[in-house]
């Protein structure tokens, strides 16, 4: 999958979630939206942009959501 897709992807996550009140709650449930419906190389390929790219592309709240929970999306 190009990793194109997975940006806009992951960016129309985010910008769902963005709408939430509490940014914590929103950050954490990005990760977990990922985490449960996202398959390990799509994660694995997003998780390769933010290190070679440091995300570009990618919403702010996206970002945050991988750099703080990458453990949970390895």
């Amino acid at each position: 999958m190009k990793i194109d897709n997975l940006i806009t992807m992951a960016n129309q996550i985010g910008s769902f979630f963005e709408a939430m009140p509490d940014r914590e709650e929103a950050v954490a449930d990005i990760a977990g939206h990922i985490k449960r419906f996202w398959e390990p190389r799509m994660r694995r390929a997003l998780l390769g942009h933010m290190d070679a790219d440091a995300g570009a592309g990618l919403l702010g709240i996206v970002q945050e959501a991988v750099g703080r929970h990458r453990g949970v999306l390895e």
